[in-house]
């Protein structure tokens, strides 16, 4: 009985967790404001198709690739410390991305943005595993975690919105230096320390072998979306397969691997990481085209669409205070199935959305309908992943984890992304009004936000016509996406139901690996 009163998390273990939920909202808030942002910046910077696929997804692709090492460098150095560094880098990087005056230094910006960003997931969710050892404590307080992303989905869209509504598209990143600064003032006096007294030395040609992996295949595949199939595309994808095989032969010779692969060998750990890769991959591509759509296909101003993004992301927070309930009384087959069972519905709603009578009901519903069926599914994949490991290596697991959702969420944006421009670019290249000017023609075709910029310089009719053009080439390529991405959150279910059929309710995350 005293080994268990001393497993259970006492009043500070609590407060610090409210701490920790600072970092998190913040970076909801992040990505939920620069959808709002888009097409502000489009008209303001004049990106092509590629270099705003590069701001919306540089961040998270430089997260996917950093987070196994700062995971692991937390693990040696001291998570809170980490903390403590990247939410400093975080305020400083903000503060260059909100007065950027070219695409390439909104980029250069954004990757910057990611680079630091890397140090809070792993930190907060690795802070989690130490504080909170009881495995229902943990898995409510991962809720509590979870449900901070989600509730700053629900104020980012506000906040932006009153922002972008008064002031110019760079003043979206301004909100997080003051929640870093106040990050920086608590964390020390609130969180404890912890580190791996075990660990060995950090092996940076790891840490290289997995940023470039990562980032040489997104590059060819971006090649792919913005040229078309080519040499330096297959050859660039071939190189970052290859650099990755290389890392993982290199992690089974290391004494102190980046990645400990004997954790793969566990079902549940193996397939909650793939859940995240493909779930992620889908919601983190339906927010960005459903801000789109809101504010240029229905027309809303950036406030009102943000407004009308509160439902899902109040969606959200409700699964996660009702997961905790649902986790100790289902097997985590039927929860991760069943709920993406859920998801995929929303996704058929989104498919219909320009066949409704009112498309605002139904892209509002589909999006609340998804979140339902997603919220379950992140909080128990996320617990699955980090009662695998033992205590000490928590801040690798919590970047396993983290890496999967980045990369799965960033790949999905560029992926679907892609797939989006290029239906796009298709069916508004035959519907252009004749007698535009080559540059205005060749903006309007790159993207839904140039296309508008354009239109509104226009006058007549023939800026009605292309508009109309636009709007009805995206609606039908957010459409085909919707219907993809219905698709993948089924097949999601049936490998959750393969995966995890052997994995009892109530005890999958501390009974997953045994320890």
């Amino acid at each position: 009985m005293s080994n268990l009163a001393a497993s259970r998390a006492t009043r500070r273990d609590w407060i610090g967790l409210a701490v920790i939920a600072l970092p998190c909202m913040l970076y909801s808030m992040d990505l939920t404001v620069l959808n709002l942002a888009v097409p502000a910046l489009s008209a303001d910077l004049r990106p092509s198709s590629a270099e705003l696929l590069w701001i919306v997804d540089i961040y998270g692709f430089l997260v996917a690739g950093s987070l196994i090492t700062m995971g692991t460098l937390g693990d040696r150095m001291g998570r809170r410390k980490l903390l403590m560094i990247g939410a400093a880098a975080f305020g400083v990087a903000s503060v260059l991305a909100a007065y950027s005056t070219s695409s390439a230094m909104l980029i250069a910006a954004r990757a910057l943005l990611g680079v630091a960003g890397a140090t809070l997931a792993p930190s907060t969710l690795s802070l989690i595993r130490n504080m909170f050892h009881d495995p229902h404590q943990r898995t409510v307080a991962i809720s509590v975690w979870i449900m901070s992303y989600s509730a700053g989905a629900a104020i980012g869209p506000v906040i932006g919105g009153v922002l972008l509504e008064y002031f110019w598209w760079g003043s979206v990143f301004l909100i997080n230096v003051p929640v870093m600064a106040l990050l920086l003032a608590l964390g020390p006096v609130l969180l404890p320390e912890f580190r791996d007294p075990g660990a060995g030395r950090l092996d940076l040609l790891s840490a290289a072998q997995s940023v470039a992996s990562v980032l040489t295949v997104i590059y060819g595949l971006k090649r792919i979306a913005e040229d078309g199939p080519g040499w330096v595309a297959a050859l660039s994808i071939l190189v970052g397969i290859a650099v990755g095989a290389a890392f993982l032969r290199r992690q089974r010779r290391l004494a102190d691997p980046l990645i400990d692969l004997k954790l793969f060998r566990v079902p549940a750990f193996s397939a909650a990481l793939a859940v995240n890769v493909l779930g992620f991959s889908t919601c983190f591509a339906a927010f960005l085209f459903i801000a789109q759509y809101l504010q240029s296909v229905i027309g809303l101003s950036p406030l009102e669409a943000g407004l009308w993004g509160l439902p899902s992301a109040l969606a959200f927070v409700a699964g996660s205070m009702l997961t905790p309930m649902i986790v100790r009384r289902f097997r985590p087959a039927t929860v991760i199935g069943g709920g993406m069972a859920v998801s995929a519905a929303g996704f058929v709603l989104l498919a219909l959305v320009g066949d409704a009578a009112s498309p605002l009901a139904m892209l509002v519903t589909g999006s609340v309908v998804f979140s339902v069926g997603l919220t379950p599914v992140v909080t128990l994949t996320t617990d699955l992943v980090l009662g695998a490991a033992p205590p000490e290596r928590a801040g690798a697991a919590a970047s396993m984890s983290e890496t999967s959702s980045e990369f799965g969420g960033a790949l999905g944006i560029a992926v679907l992304g892609s797939l989006v421009t290029a239906v796009y670019r298709s069916e508004v290249a035959g519907t252009l009004p004749s007698g535009l000017p080559t540059e205005a023609a060749e903006a309007a075709r790159a993207t839904l936000g140039g296309a508008v910029a354009v239109a509104e310089g226009l006058q007549g009719p023939a800026g009605a016509a292309l508009l109309e053009a636009a709007r009805a080439a995206f609606a039908q390529s957010f459409e085909l996406v919707s219907g993809i991405s219905a698709v993948i959150a089924v097949a999601i279910a049936l490998l959750a139901a393969a995966m995890l059929r052997r994995t009892p309710a109530g005890s999958g995350p501390s009974g997953a690996a045994g320890h």
